[in-house]
Protein backbone atom coordinates (compact mmCIF):
# COMPACT_ATOMS: atom_id res chain seq x y z
CA UNK A 1 0.00 0.00 0.00
CA UNK A 2 1.69 3.62 -1.03
CA UNK A 3 2.50 5.66 1.70
CA UNK A 4 4.54 8.81 2.55
CA UNK A 5 5.85 10.08 6.07
CA UNK A 6 4.39 13.55 7.16
CA UNK A 7 7.86 14.88 7.56
CA UNK A 8 8.24 14.36 3.62
CA UNK A 9 5.58 15.84 2.59
CA UNK A 10 6.14 18.48 4.96
CA UNK A 11 9.70 19.35 3.79
CA UNK A 12 9.10 18.80 -0.06
CA UNK A 13 5.86 20.77 -0.08
CA UNK A 14 6.79 23.42 2.38
CA UNK A 15 6.97 26.49 0.45
CA UNK A 16 4.53 25.18 -2.40
CA UNK A 17 2.21 24.70 0.54
CA UNK A 18 2.65 27.71 2.63
CA UNK A 19 2.87 25.46 5.49
CA UNK A 20 3.88 26.33 9.23
CA UNK A 21 4.35 23.37 11.57
CA UNK A 22 1.96 25.17 14.79
CA UNK A 23 3.07 21.90 17.58
CA UNK A 24 5.87 19.39 18.36
CA UNK A 25 7.42 17.60 15.37
CA UNK A 26 6.55 14.12 16.59
CA UNK A 27 4.07 14.34 14.37
CA UNK A 28 6.09 14.38 11.38
CA UNK A 29 6.75 10.71 11.75
CA UNK A 30 3.34 9.73 11.16
CA UNK A 31 2.25 7.95 7.56
CA UNK A 32 0.16 9.66 5.22
CA UNK A 33 -2.12 6.57 3.46
CA UNK A 34 -4.29 8.31 0.74
CA UNK A 35 -4.00 10.67 -2.05
CA UNK A 36 -7.65 11.96 -0.48
CA UNK A 37 -8.90 14.84 1.36
CA UNK A 38 -10.90 15.78 3.78
CA UNK A 39 -13.00 18.60 6.07
CA UNK A 40 -14.17 17.47 8.90
CA UNK A 41 -17.05 19.75 9.32
CA UNK A 42 -19.89 16.41 10.25
CA UNK A 43 -16.87 15.06 12.46
CA UNK A 44 -17.10 18.48 14.31
CA UNK A 45 -20.64 18.21 14.75
CA UNK A 46 -20.53 14.69 16.31
CA UNK A 47 -21.45 12.31 13.32
CA UNK A 48 -18.21 10.14 13.54
CA UNK A 49 -19.88 6.96 12.11
CA UNK A 50 -18.25 7.18 8.73
CA UNK A 51 -14.84 9.89 9.71
CA UNK A 52 -12.45 9.20 6.97
CA UNK A 53 -9.60 9.91 9.47
CA UNK A 54 -7.00 8.36 7.08
CA UNK A 55 -7.36 11.08 4.92
CA UNK A 56 -5.81 14.73 5.52
CA UNK A 57 -7.71 17.01 7.19
CA UNK A 58 -8.10 20.08 6.25
CA UNK A 59 -9.81 22.63 8.41
CA UNK A 60 -11.08 25.54 6.63
CA UNK A 61 -12.91 29.26 7.70
CA UNK A 62 -15.99 27.48 8.07
CA UNK A 63 -14.48 24.59 10.52
CA UNK A 64 -12.22 26.84 12.81
CA UNK A 65 -15.44 29.42 13.11
CA UNK A 66 -17.03 26.12 14.67
CA UNK A 67 -14.12 25.35 16.58
CA UNK A 68 -13.99 28.83 17.36
CA UNK A 69 -17.29 29.68 18.69
CA UNK A 70 -17.34 26.31 21.30
CA UNK A 71 -17.07 27.04 24.99
CA UNK A 72 -13.87 25.33 26.19
CA UNK A 73 -16.22 22.78 28.33
CA UNK A 74 -17.42 21.88 25.02
CA UNK A 75 -14.74 21.75 23.06
CA UNK A 76 -12.57 19.38 24.91
CA UNK A 77 -14.83 16.45 24.34
CA UNK A 78 -15.62 17.57 20.68
CA UNK A 79 -11.68 17.10 20.23
CA UNK A 80 -11.75 13.89 22.10
CA UNK A 81 -13.93 12.35 20.17
CA UNK A 82 -11.79 13.31 16.76
CA UNK A 83 -8.22 12.17 18.29
CA UNK A 84 -9.83 9.11 19.46
CA UNK A 85 -9.13 8.59 15.35
CA UNK A 86 -5.48 7.94 14.67
CA UNK A 87 -5.13 10.99 12.23
CA UNK A 88 -2.07 11.54 10.18
CA UNK A 89 -1.92 15.48 9.67
CA UNK A 90 -4.41 18.32 10.25
CA UNK A 91 -3.92 21.54 8.08
CA UNK A 92 -5.23 24.88 8.51
CA UNK A 93 -6.05 27.51 5.76
CA UNK A 94 -5.58 31.12 5.68
CA UNK A 95 -3.43 31.07 8.59
CA UNK A 96 -6.01 30.63 10.93
CA UNK A 97 -4.62 30.24 14.62
CA UNK A 98 -6.48 27.01 16.44
CA UNK A 99 -7.10 27.42 20.02
CA UNK A 100 -4.79 25.82 22.05
CA UNK A 101 -6.93 23.06 23.32
CA UNK A 102 -6.32 21.37 19.92
CA UNK A 103 -2.79 21.76 19.53
CA UNK A 104 -2.25 20.08 23.49
CA UNK A 105 -4.49 17.71 22.18
CA UNK A 106 -2.39 17.18 18.77
CA UNK A 107 0.35 16.63 20.66
CA UNK A 108 -0.66 14.27 23.18
CA UNK A 109 -1.84 11.96 20.10
CA UNK A 110 1.23 12.71 18.15
CA UNK A 111 -0.43 14.78 15.13
CA UNK A 112 1.39 17.66 13.17
CA UNK A 113 -1.02 20.27 12.72
CA UNK A 114 0.22 22.95 10.27
CA UNK A 115 -1.41 26.61 8.73
CA UNK A 116 -1.45 27.45 5.54
CA UNK A 117 -1.83 30.99 3.94
CA UNK A 118 -3.40 30.01 1.29
CA UNK A 119 -7.01 29.97 0.89
CA UNK A 120 -8.75 26.78 1.31
CA UNK A 121 -10.08 26.45 -2.40
CA UNK A 122 -5.79 26.46 -3.46
CA UNK A 123 -4.68 24.69 -0.88
CA UNK A 124 -6.61 21.87 -1.34
CA UNK A 125 -5.95 22.00 -5.07
CA UNK A 126 -1.85 22.24 -4.75
CA UNK A 127 -2.34 19.49 -1.85
CA UNK A 128 -4.30 17.59 -4.48
CA UNK A 129 -2.14 17.71 -6.99
CA UNK A 130 0.95 16.83 -4.79
CA UNK A 131 -0.74 13.84 -3.05
CA UNK A 132 -2.07 12.47 -6.12
CA UNK A 133 1.14 12.70 -7.68
CA UNK A 134 2.84 10.92 -5.12
CA UNK A 135 0.01 8.30 -4.70
CA UNK A 136 0.06 7.42 -8.69
CA UNK A 137 -0.14 3.85 -9.88
CA UNK A 138 3.71 3.76 -11.42
CA UNK A 139 5.92 1.13 -13.71
CA UNK A 140 9.20 1.74 -15.52
CA UNK A 141 9.06 0.31 -18.85
CA UNK A 142 12.01 0.19 -21.66
CA UNK A 143 11.73 1.98 -24.55
CA UNK A 144 11.80 5.32 -25.63
CA UNK A 145 9.26 8.66 -25.60
CA UNK A 146 9.16 11.29 -28.03
CA UNK A 147 7.36 14.44 -28.27
CA UNK A 148 6.15 14.27 -32.42
CA UNK A 149 3.84 17.23 -33.61
CA UNK A 150 2.83 17.23 -29.80
CA UNK A 151 1.46 13.88 -29.46
CA UNK A 152 3.40 11.69 -27.49
CA UNK A 153 4.79 7.91 -29.27
CA UNK A 154 5.91 5.86 -27.09
CA UNK A 155 8.54 3.27 -28.96
CA UNK A 156 8.60 0.22 -27.64
CA UNK A 157 10.44 -3.52 -29.26
CA UNK A 158 13.25 -5.49 -28.50
CA UNK A 159 16.52 -4.01 -28.29
CA UNK A 160 18.69 -3.02 -30.74
CA UNK A 161 15.67 -2.91 -33.15
CA UNK A 162 16.03 0.64 -33.89
CA UNK A 163 13.95 2.98 -31.03
CA UNK A 164 16.57 5.18 -30.25
CA UNK A 165 17.79 5.45 -33.91
CA UNK A 166 14.15 6.44 -34.77
CA UNK A 167 14.36 9.01 -31.94
CA UNK A 168 17.58 10.79 -32.83
CA UNK A 169 16.60 11.28 -36.58
CA UNK A 170 13.11 12.91 -35.27
CA UNK A 171 14.81 15.16 -32.90
CA UNK A 172 17.37 16.46 -36.20
CA UNK A 173 14.11 16.79 -38.08
CA UNK A 174 12.80 19.23 -35.03
CA UNK A 175 11.22 16.85 -32.77
CA UNK A 176 11.55 16.40 -28.77
CA UNK A 177 13.27 13.67 -26.63
CA UNK A 178 11.34 13.13 -23.16
CA UNK A 179 13.36 9.72 -22.05
CA UNK A 180 15.49 6.88 -23.10
CA UNK A 181 15.90 3.41 -22.18
CA UNK A 182 14.11 3.74 -19.39
CA UNK A 183 10.66 5.41 -19.08
CA UNK A 184 8.49 6.09 -15.85
CA UNK A 185 4.75 6.16 -16.23
CA UNK A 186 2.77 7.30 -14.03
CA UNK A 187 -1.42 7.33 -14.41
CA UNK A 188 -2.55 10.94 -13.93
CA UNK A 189 -6.39 9.66 -14.56
CA UNK A 190 -8.36 7.10 -15.19
CA UNK A 191 -7.75 7.92 -19.16
CA UNK A 192 -3.93 9.48 -19.40
CA UNK A 193 -0.32 8.16 -18.38
CA UNK A 194 2.21 10.48 -18.29
CA UNK A 195 6.06 9.49 -19.25
CA UNK A 196 8.84 11.02 -17.70
CA UNK A 197 12.94 9.83 -17.35
CA UNK A 198 14.27 8.76 -14.59
CA UNK A 199 16.53 11.27 -12.86
CA UNK A 200 20.11 9.45 -13.36
CA UNK A 201 19.65 9.26 -17.36
CA UNK A 202 17.37 12.50 -17.59
CA UNK A 203 18.06 13.20 -21.27
CA UNK A 204 20.72 11.20 -21.96
CA UNK A 205 20.52 8.86 -24.55
CA UNK A 206 22.59 5.13 -25.33
CA UNK A 207 23.58 4.86 -29.79
CA UNK A 208 25.22 1.97 -30.36
CA UNK A 209 28.54 2.51 -31.81
CA UNK A 210 29.13 5.63 -30.45
CA UNK A 211 28.22 5.65 -26.63
CA UNK A 212 25.97 7.93 -24.08
CA UNK A 213 24.88 11.65 -25.95
CA UNK A 214 23.60 14.31 -24.16
CA UNK A 215 20.41 15.60 -26.33
CA UNK A 216 20.32 18.43 -24.19
CA UNK A 217 24.10 19.69 -24.84
CA UNK A 218 23.89 18.43 -28.74
CA UNK A 219 20.05 19.84 -29.66
CA UNK A 220 19.67 22.59 -27.53
CA UNK A 221 17.02 22.76 -24.82
CA UNK A 222 14.35 23.33 -27.34
CA UNK A 223 15.19 19.22 -28.31
CA UNK A 224 13.68 17.84 -25.28
CA UNK A 225 10.83 18.33 -22.79
CA UNK A 226 10.71 16.69 -19.44
CA UNK A 227 7.06 14.90 -19.02
CA UNK A 228 4.63 14.04 -21.98
CA UNK A 229 1.10 12.58 -21.96
CA UNK A 230 1.63 8.91 -23.79
CA UNK A 231 -1.04 8.74 -26.39
CA UNK A 232 0.41 6.41 -28.69
CA UNK A 233 2.78 3.10 -28.61
CA UNK A 234 4.39 2.57 -31.40
CA UNK A 235 5.87 -1.14 -31.79
CA UNK A 236 8.86 -2.08 -33.78
CA UNK A 237 9.20 -5.02 -35.04
CA UNK A 238 12.09 -7.06 -37.02
CA UNK A 239 10.52 -7.74 -40.43
CA UNK A 240 8.80 -11.28 -40.86
CA UNK A 241 7.92 -12.50 -43.77
CA UNK A 242 5.05 -15.03 -42.33
CA UNK A 243 3.87 -12.15 -40.61
CA UNK A 244 0.17 -10.70 -40.96
CA UNK A 245 0.83 -6.44 -41.25
CA UNK A 246 -1.87 -4.65 -41.01
CA UNK A 247 -2.67 -2.90 -44.60
CA UNK A 248 -5.84 -1.10 -44.06
CA UNK A 249 -6.25 0.28 -40.92
CA UNK A 250 -10.25 0.50 -40.71
CA UNK A 251 -9.89 -1.66 -37.09
CA UNK A 252 -8.06 0.56 -34.49
CA UNK A 253 -5.54 -1.66 -32.28
CA UNK A 254 -5.49 -0.74 -28.69
CA UNK A 255 -3.05 -1.77 -25.68
CA UNK A 256 -3.65 -1.50 -21.77
CA UNK A 257 -0.68 0.58 -20.09
CA UNK A 258 -1.92 0.79 -16.34
CA UNK A 259 -5.42 0.28 -17.05
CA UNK A 260 -5.29 3.17 -19.73
CA UNK A 261 -6.23 2.02 -23.44
CA UNK A 262 -4.28 3.83 -25.67
CA UNK A 263 -3.79 3.20 -29.70
CA UNK A 264 -1.45 0.46 -30.65
CA UNK A 265 0.72 0.99 -34.20
CA UNK A 266 3.01 -2.18 -34.82
CA UNK A 267 5.89 -1.17 -37.42
CA UNK A 268 8.08 -4.01 -39.34
CA UNK A 269 11.67 -3.01 -39.70
CA UNK A 270 13.43 -3.61 -42.68
CA UNK A 271 16.82 -2.44 -43.96
CA UNK A 272 16.11 1.01 -46.14
CA UNK A 273 12.49 1.45 -44.22
CA UNK A 274 12.05 5.34 -43.16
CA UNK A 275 10.95 4.85 -39.65
CA UNK A 276 11.44 8.70 -39.26
CA UNK A 277 8.65 9.72 -41.65
CA UNK A 278 6.45 6.86 -40.74
CA UNK A 279 6.14 8.44 -37.04
CA UNK A 280 5.47 11.41 -38.16
CA UNK A 281 2.39 10.30 -40.63
CA UNK A 282 1.47 8.26 -37.26
CA UNK A 283 1.38 11.07 -35.05
CA UNK A 284 -0.58 13.50 -37.90
CA UNK A 285 -2.83 10.73 -38.22
CA UNK A 286 -3.84 10.54 -34.63
CA UNK A 287 -4.36 14.16 -34.75
CA UNK A 288 -7.17 13.55 -37.38
CA UNK A 289 -8.91 11.28 -35.36
CA UNK A 290 -8.80 13.12 -32.62
CA UNK A 291 -11.03 15.73 -34.70
CA UNK A 292 -12.87 13.15 -35.71
CA UNK A 293 -11.27 12.40 -39.04
CA UNK A 294 -10.50 8.41 -39.72
CA UNK A 295 -8.71 7.96 -43.06
CA UNK A 296 -8.84 4.57 -43.13
CA UNK A 297 -12.57 4.06 -42.25
CA UNK A 298 -13.36 7.42 -44.61
CA UNK A 299 -12.24 5.50 -47.22
CA UNK A 300 -13.39 2.60 -46.71
CA UNK A 301 -16.91 3.86 -46.69
CA UNK A 302 -16.57 6.50 -49.82
CA UNK A 303 -15.98 2.82 -51.44
CA UNK A 304 -18.60 0.79 -50.44
CA UNK A 305 -20.41 3.90 -51.85
CA UNK A 306 -19.30 4.43 -55.36
CA UNK A 307 -19.63 0.10 -55.92
CA UNK A 308 -22.83 0.50 -54.59
CA UNK A 309 -23.71 3.05 -56.80
CA UNK A 310 -21.72 1.68 -59.83
CA UNK A 311 -24.10 -1.83 -58.97
CA UNK A 312 -27.27 0.34 -59.47
CA UNK A 313 -26.24 2.12 -62.51
CA UNK A 314 -25.29 -1.56 -63.81
CA UNK A 315 -28.95 -2.83 -63.03
CA UNK A 316 -30.41 0.08 -64.56
CA UNK A 317 -28.32 -0.45 -68.17
CA UNK A 318 -29.12 -4.04 -68.64
CA UNK A 319 -32.83 -3.28 -67.83
CA UNK A 320 -33.14 -0.18 -70.54
CA UNK A 321 -33.92 -1.26 -73.90
CA UNK A 322 -35.19 1.67 -75.22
Amino acid sequence: MPEIMVETAFRERKDYLMLALLNSEEGLRKKIYSAEIHRPGLALGGFLERFPHKRTQVLGQTEMAFIQSLPKEKLIPVLEKIFAFDISWIIISKGIMPPSELLAMADRKKTAVFSSSLSTTELISRLGSFLDNQFAPTITVHGTLVDVYGVGLLYTGKSGVGKSECALDLIERGHRLVADDVIKITRKSVNYIVGTSSELLGQHMEVRGIGIIDIEALFGIRAVRLQKRIEVEVRLQYWEDTANYERLGIEDKYTSILGVEIPLVVIPVSPGKNITVISEVIAMNSILKIYGEHSAQDFSRRLTERLARASTVQDYLESDYE
